[in-house]
């Protein structure tokens, strides 16, 4: 496979990845606002700990992604890649 080839495939992998962090980025979202639009009366402890999830499924990957790790990953090789042509 030629560099170029090698590139594209980084570089096609780098993308989906982070349109899967981007999606799971949307749960995040929501439990942040549940937080942040709590009253006196809801249980802060439980919103906080789902909003803790969601980050940490963004992050290591939940049931259908593999999160910002692997985008990490696919940025190294991506870059690694792109700047060492030979």
């Amino acid at each position: 496979m030629s560099h170029e080839e090698d590139l594209a495939k980084a570089r096609a992998k780098l993308d989906k990845e982070f349109a899967e962090v981007q999606e799971s980025l949307g749960q995040v979202h929501v439990a942040f606002d549940a937080v942040r639009t709590a009253s006196p009366e809801d249980n802060l402890h439980d919103l906080l700990k789902a909003l803790e999830d969601a980050a940490k499924d963004a992050r290591d990957g939940g049931i259908v992604g593999s999160g910002a790790n692997a985008h990490r990953r696919a940025l190294e090789k991506f870059l690694e890649l792109r700047d060492n042509p030979h």
